[in-house]
């Protein structure tokens, strides 16, 4: 779980562009952020499997 703290310094724009840290928007989390998507890995997990992100489908085979 993220602080109130690092989130809050996460939306001011650093310094340096190098200082720049993504962050889930949905729960903070700084690692396994996924580009694409703006978000986590899990959260993304979670959301896929409800069918609630457009174009994204589980894979079988």
């Amino acid at each position: 779980m993220s602080t109130v703290a690092k989130e809050y310094k996460a939306t001011i724009k650093p310094k340096y562009g190098t200082r720049h840290h993504n962050r889930c928007p949905l729960c903070g989390r700084a690692r396994g952020y996924l580009r694409d998507f703006n978000m986590c890995r899990i959260c993304f997990r979670n959301l896929a499997s409800k069918g609630q992100i457009p174009g994204v489908v589980k894979s079988s085979w």
